[in-house]
Formats: C-alpha cells, structure tokens, sequence
C-alpha cells in the first residue's frame, strides 16, 4: 500500500528511530507498504520515519529494472571509503527541491535483512549514496543537514514557498 510521506518539519524526521528487535510479520507488511511508496514517487529508497514509522528501516532500490529491493532492519556503516562522491539529493518529505550532497562513494553496511539474519553488504555509487540517505533518516537527519546553515535555510524557504503555491 502506498504511504504519505510526512512533510518536514514533522517531528519524526528529526527523532532517532527506534531498534528493530526482530524481523516480524508487522516489520515485514511495513516493508511492503516502504517498497509500494518508493516504486510510487518514484526512488531509490526509503526510510520507515519518511512515512511515519519511527523504526529503523530502509528499502533501497537502485537496479535499472527494479524489483531489487534491499531491505534493512537497524542498518549501520560499518565501513565507509575515503573517497567521496557527488549526488543531487532530494526527499518526499520537502518536495520541490534538492541539492548536491558528497557522501562516501563505497560502503559496506551490517543489517537484518527479511529472513531475520545478520548480514553484511558493500554497496557502491548510488546504491552507497541511497543507503547513507537512508540511515541518516533513521538517525534523525536530512540530506540537508549536509549543507551549510545558509544553503539549508535557503532551501527549505524555497520548498515552503512552492508549498504555498500549491
């Protein structure tokens, strides 16, 4: 089922997510309802918190044919590579609007995965870049915060003014 995802500044986008303890039938219908609202706007991924879910989950999905889904419980970096990369960033939550954020270009990320197993997975390019996005939500942050206290109030003015406008 597809979800609304919450409109900044709505205050779980900016509270730390909860733990999952274990990957249950209700963890695994918020997983649907994640991927349904992701292949909708569409993206590369989505955070449970985007949609009012403060646990920390994310879905990620950056194959060209889609249906490739990653899903997470309490994912973290376990691993980042000192080599950065550019990406235009952008959230359904502050629609409108987006910016070039540098984050790590590889990773290798520790999460439950849909079996309710440990695993451990490198991700690279965009994989990597949507999987940073993603647990930055979980942990209360925006691809904004990334930018300086001016660019981000520039921003978020911006995407309120074409909020208004309808």
């Amino acid at each position: 089922m597809i979800r609304p995802c919450l409109p900044f500044p709505h205050p779980v986008l900016k509270a730390v997510a909860a733990p999952v303890p274990a990957i249950t039938d209700e963890i695994r219908a918020i997983w649907r309802d994640m991927v349904d609202t992701m292949e909708a706007m569409p993206g590369y991924g989505l955070a449970a918190p985007q949609i009012g879910h403060s646990l920390r989950l994310a879905v990620v999905d950056c194959s060209e044919e889609r249906g490739q889904a990653v899903l997470m419980a309490n994912p973290e970096v376990l691993h980042a590579s000192g080599q950065l990369r550019e990406h235009e960033e952008a959230s359904p939550n502050l629609p409108g609007v987006s910016a070039k954020i540098s984050r790590p270009r590889a990773v290798t990320v520790r999460f439950l995965n849909a079996a309710g197993e440990v695993e451990e997975r490198d991700f690279v390019l965009l994989w990597a870049t949507s999987v940073q996005h993603q647990i930055d939500h979980l942990n209360g942050k925006l691809y904004f915060d990334h930018l300086s206290a001016l660019k981000r109030n520039m921003l978020i003015t911006k995407a309120q003014k074409l909020a208004k406008r309808g």
